[in-house]
C-alpha cells in the first residue's frame, strides 16, 4: 500500500509540473529586483556621452546612466542638489559646490571634485565641440578646492547656472573611462543603471547598478528598444511587451485613452512649437509681413486640432518656463484675418507665395498643413517643403529657408536658455536658425543671464518675451503637453515638465 500511495503522489506531482508548464508567465513577471523594463523609442540613441550628444533619444538613456550635480523636482520644478550636497554664492561670480562623499563611478573610480573639473573642462574645450557648450560658456575656470569641493568662477554673473548644471548634458563622467575609451559607445557614470550592451538600430540594454549610492533600484534591466512606427509601439504596449512610450500624436490618444490595458498621463510642458521667419532674406525681413502672418494664425484652432497634446500661450516663454508672466497673453497678436490681409498688401505680398520648411517628425507636418490653410484664408499662398530630420536640421542651422516650423524642448526650463541659444545674435549660424538679431532683445537676454537676482531675472525675461512677441521672429503655434503611456503595472514613474524621466524608483507590479 505504501508503494502504491507513493506512486500516486509522484504521478500527481509530475502532472502538476506539466500543467504549470503549459501556462506561460506574464511578460516580465518576477519579483521586485528581478524585472526588465522596456521603453520604445522611435529613434536609436546617437551616442552615450553627455558631452558629445544633444538629441532626446540619447538623453533618455544618459539620464539613467549618469547624474548631474543638481536636478529639478518633477512636480515643483525647483532645483535641488543631487551629486552636490550644497552650494554657496560668496559673490555673484563664484559658486562653491560641496559634493557628496562615498560615491563611485561604474568602473569603481571615486566620484570627486577632480571628476567634476575634468568633465566641465572637457565640455567647455573648443576642441571637444560639445553641441551644448553654450550651457557652460559663461564659466571662466573650475577649481578643485579639496577632494569634495569645487569652485566655479564665471566671467560675469550667470543667472541660469543651477539650471545649466541640472541639464543632462552637464552630467559627470568618469575621467579614467573617458581617457581610456569611447563614452559614446561604452558609457561610465554614477547612475542607477550601467551599460550592458548596444545593438545599434535594435536595442540598448542597461543593467542595475548593484552598488548605487542612493539605494538599489528594483528593476534588474532596462531595454531601450527602437520601434520607428508609433502604431507598432502602441500595439507592443497593449500586449505588455513594452512598458513605456512617450512619442505620441493626437491620433494615438483616443485609442490609448479607451484602452483598459494602459495608463495615459498628460501635463503642461516646457516645449514650444513655432512658425519662424528668415530675418535676413526673403519676406521675413519685413515686419509688416511677419505681423500679417501673426494675425493670420489661429492658435486655438491649432491646439484643438492637436487633440490634447498641446496648450495655447501667446508667449515664446510659456507657462512652465522660468520667466513666464501671464501678462504676455495680452501682448500677443489677435487672430484677425482682415488685419492680416491689409498687412500682406502693405508688405507687397499680393499674388506672391512663400515656402514653409518642415521636418517629417513630431506634429510638424500636421501643423504645416494647418498653417498653410490659415494663411490661405488671409490671401497668402504657402507651399510646404518636408525634409528628413537630419537635412532639416542642417538647413535650419544655415538659415536656408523662408519660413520654418520649429520647436525647442527647453530642457533647463529656464527662459534664458530658451532665448539665448535660439534668438540671440551670438548664435546665428548655430542654434539661431531664424538669424534673429534684435539689439534690444539681445540686451534683455544678456541681463537675464548676467544676474543671479531671481526677481530681476523674471522682470527682464518678461520684457524680452514681450519684445520678441512684438517683433515676431517666431509666431508661437502652441506649447506642448508632456504625454506618456505606460502599462498598468508600472509604478513609481515620475515625469517632469520637460519630459525628462528616470527609472530609479520604477517597479513592475
Amino acid at each position: 500500500m505504501k508503494r502504491k500511495w507513493q506512486g500516486w503522489v509522484a504521478l500527481f506531482l509530475a502532472l502538476s509540473l506539466v500543467t504549470a508548464g503549459c501556462t506561460p508567465p506574464p511578460p516580465n513577471a518576477g519579483s521586485a529586483g528581478n524585472q526588465t523594463f522596456v521603453y520604445a523609442s522611435t529613434a536609436d540613441v546617437v551616442g552615450l556621452s553627455p558631452i558629445k550628444t544633444n538629441d532626446s533619444a540619447s538623453a533618455r538613456a544618459i539620464d539613467q546612466i549618469y547624474e548631474t550635480l543638481f536636478v529639478r523636482d518633477p512636480e515643483t520644478m525647483d532645483i535641488k542638489p543631487k551629486l552636490a550636497r550644497s552650494y554657496e554664492n560668496p559673490d555673484p561670480n563664484t559658486w562653491v559646490i560641496h559634493l557628496r562623499k562615498g560615491i563611485q563611478f561604474h568602473d569603481g573610480i571615486p566620484f570627486n571634485a577632480e571628476a567634476v573639473k575634468y568633465t566641465f573642462d572637457k565640455f567647455r574645450d573648443p576642441k571637444t565641440a560639445a553641441p551644448r557648450a553654450s550651457l557652460l560658456k559663461p564659466i571662466d575656470k573650475v577649481e578643485v578646492k579639496d577632494p569634495y569641493t569645487v569652485v566655479i568662477r564665471t566671467k560675469k554673473p550667470y543667472g541660469p547656472m543651477l539650471a545649466a548644471l541640472a541639464h543632462s548634458n552637464a552630467s559627470i563622467v568618469s575621467p579614467i573611462a573617458d581617457k581610456k575609451g569611447d563614452l559614446m559607445k561604452k558609457p561610465v557614470g554614477t547612475g542607477p543603471f550601467k551599460f550592458k550592451k548596444w545593438v545599434q538600430g535594435d536595442k540598448l540594454t542597461l543593467e542595475v547598478n548593484e552598488n548605487y549610492w542612493d539605494g538599489k533600484p528594483q528593476l534588474k534591466e532596462v531595454e531601450f528598444r527602437v520601434v520607428p512606427e508609433v502604431s507598432t509601439a502602441i500595439s507592443l504596449l497593449e500586449t505588455g511587451e513594452v512598458h513605456l512610450i512617450d512619442t505620441l500624436r493626437p491620433e494615438n490618444l483616443d485609442r490609448l485613452k479607451n484602452s483598459n490595458k494602459v495608463n495615459v498621463k498628460t501635463k503642461e510642458g516646457t516645449p514650444v512649437t513655432y512658425l519662424g521667419f528668415n530675418m535676413k532674406k526673403g519676406p521675413g525681413k519685413d515686419s509688416d509681413f511677419r505681423r500679417a502672418v501673426a494675425h493670420a494664425i489661429n492658435q486655438e484652432e491649432l491646439v484643438d486640432a492637436l487633440k490634447g497634446v498641446a496648450h495655447p500661450s501667446k508667449g515664446i516663454i510659456g507657462p512652465k518656463v522660468f520667466g513666464y508672466n501671464p501678462e504676455i497673453e495680452k501682448a500677443g497678436y489677435d487672430y484677425d484675418v482682415k488685419k492680416a490681409k491689409d498687412l500682406f498688401n502693405k508688405a507687397g505680398m499680393d499674388g506672391k507665395s512663400v515656402t514653409i520648411m518642415t521636418a517629417n517628425t513630431k506634429n510638424y507636418p500636421k501643423l504645416a498643413e494647418l498653417v498653410q490653410g490659415q494663411l490661405a484664408k488671409a490671401g497668402l499662398k504657402a507651399d510646404i517643403q518636408t525634409l528628413e530630420f537630419g537635412a532639416y536640421l542642417d538647413r535650419n542651422r544655415k538659415g536656408d529657408f523662408e519660413m520654418v516650423i520649429g520647436g525647442w524642448t527647453n530642457s533647463t526650463a529656464d527662459g534664458s536658455e530658451l532665448l539665448y541659444p535660439q534668438l540671440h545674435s551670438d548664435n546665428i549660424g548655430a542654434t539661431n536658425g531664424t538669424q534673429t538679431s534684435i539689439p534690444e532683445a539681445d540686451k534683455r537676454i544678456n541681463q537675464s543671464r548676467t544676474t543671479t537676482d531671481k526677481e530681476k531675472r523674471l522682470k527682464v525675461l518678461h520684457e524680452a518675451n514681450k519684445l520678441l512677441v512684438k517683433e515676431a521672429p517666431w509666431v508661437p503655434l502652441c506649447h506642448d503637453f508632456i504625454v506618456t503611456a505606460t502599462t498598468k503595472n508600472v509604478q513609481g514613474l515620475e515625469v517632469d515638465a520637460t519630459g525628462q524621466w528616470t527609472l530609479k524608483n520604477v517597479s513592475l507590479k
